[in-house]
């Protein structure tokens, strides 16, 4: 008999080398951000006021979603005096654990930095790339059911790497409640300015501007469903991030374990809400039960054991396997956004994983290290994105402008190879235009002069 009463956990078993697994697979991890047609309207229709009326559409919309009264935008502003507060009011146990958060990020996201180069052909045309940063972008931080300063760390620091020169943060704080942790994380990782606004209308000032709100080049972080539909629906005006599904983790683990770690481990991720998705896969049966009897005891000293049942039951799975290579195969084929190889030399299958968001090495290595404080982004692909997506980094806050650079004869070299592939095309005007510059350095040479060059 479990806690209060509650049922017992039991996630779904599935094995591999049942005839309908990969159907039975498909069902368990499809996911879609189903927006209906009504969530659709009124997201459109946010967008458009937002659009039209600026400060006053941001304002109306907080006062009526988050029931938050105020008379005008400046009431949503957070200064840099209370930002700056909230850091001095710290827990400093806590400041001393986000600070040293803050650090590990941007050394790991140093590493990504990428800078300008240039070469010259054998052609003697110049060819580069010049590497900019966004000049700035807008981060999304969750609010209201909770509050995660992780995601401002996160989301802020590669941009600072990158060289962004402003990073605006929007936080829904419902009934005027503003998270003061949040605010300190903002402070640590150098948040420029703060808006106190949520939902479907603080994307919309994001990407197109108010009149105190700056218009962005890029928007980050992940939000609700409204959150979701507004991101999809700016696209293209402004850049993203990702679409973000819930939570996923898989385990691989080969049965030597300590069980209780492994329940621990997927229950990390259940709690995050009731759509996330605990996979555990392993060639040993009765570590599996082992693992279900660990979920059982430990789920009564959870303080969101409600949100965990309900993900267990809902999307949870234990797949056995033959081995460790059906297991990666399994593995691969659901794409994780976190995957922990929880066995003996996990170094030595990392070339057979194709696909996950971020590859948790080893048995002393949960993914909760990834979520604060490992060093790596936990912003990562999800619903099987990880098939050609990746982890947040400096690179999505700079931009690439390709270099080329022809000297007269090396314009005359490759202006021939244009001429054909242009002619081909039915584009006359490219021709000519390649055309028209070997022809003057044909008349130059013939005249014995050097014009134009």
């Amino acid at each position: 008999m479990t806690t209060n009463m509650q049922p017992k956990l039991s996630p779904r078993r599935l094995s591999a080398n049942d005839p309908n697994f990969s159907d039975d697979l498909a069902k368990l991890t499809a996911w879609t951000a189903v927006a209906d047609q009504s969530l659709e309207s009124t997201v459109r229709d946010i967008i458009r006021t937002v659009q039209d009326q600026g400060d006053a559409a941001v304002v109306d919309y907080t006062s009526r979603f988050d029931r938050f009264e105020v008379a005008s935008l400046s009431g949503l502003t957070v200064d840099k005096a209370a930002i700056d507060q909230a850091l001095l009011d710290l827990d400093p146990t806590l400041r001393e654990a986000l600070e040293q958060s803050a650090q590990r990020i941007s050394d790991f996201h140093q590493h990504q930095r990428q800078e300008s180069w240039q070469y010259t052909d054998a052609s003697g045309t110049l060819l580069g790339q010049q590497v900019t940063p966004l000049k700035r972008v807008g981060i999304y931080v969750p609010g209201g059911k909770a509050a995660y300063p992780s995601s401002v760390l996160m989301n802020a620091l590669p941009a600072k790497v990158a060289g962004v020169d402003e990073i605006i943060m929007v936080s829904p704080s419902p009934g005027g409640e503003v998270n003061q942790t949040v605010l300190a994380a903002a402070a640590i990782a150098g948040i420029d300015k703060i808006f106190t606004i949520g939902g479907a209308q603080a994307i919309a000032a994001l990407a197109y501007g108010t009149e105190s709100i700056p218009r962005v080049d890029k928007i980050v972080g992940p939000g609700n469903r409204f959150v979701a539909c507004a991101k999809k629906m700016v696209f293209g005006d402004v850049g993203l991030d990702m679409l973000a599904g819930p939570s996923e983790i898989l385990v691989i683990c080969d049965g030597k374990t300590n069980p209780d770690w492994i329940a621990m481990d997927l229950f990390s991720q259940a709690e995050h809400d009731e759509d996330a998705q605990a996979i555990l896969i392993s060639p040993s049966s009765d570590f599996l039960q082992a693992v279900e009897d660990s979920m059982n005891s430990l789920i009564g000293d959870m303080s969101r054991s409600d949100i965990i049942r309900q993900s267990i039951s809902q999307r949870a799975a234990f797949i056995l396997v033959d081995d460790l290579n059906q297991a990666v195969a399994v593995s691969n084929a659901i794409s994780p956004e976190h995957l922990e190889l929880s066995i003996d030399d996990p170094e030595l299958w990392l070339s057979s994983i194709q696909n996950a968001g971020a590859i948790f090495m080893g048995r002393f290595t949960p993914e909760s290290v990834g979520d604060y404080c490992a060093g790596p982004n936990h912003v990562l692909p999800t619903s099987t994105t990880a098939r050609f997506a990746s982890p947040l980094g400096v690179y999505d806050f700079q931009k690439r402008s390709s270099l080329i650079q022809c000297s007269a004869e090396s314009s005359a070299n490759i202006g021939r190879l244009a001429s054909v592939v242009a002619r081909s095309e039915s584009l006359t005007a490219h021709a000519r235009s390649a055309e028209m510059r070997i022809e003057s350095l044909a008349r130059d040479d013939k005249e014995g002069g050097a014009s134009d060059r």
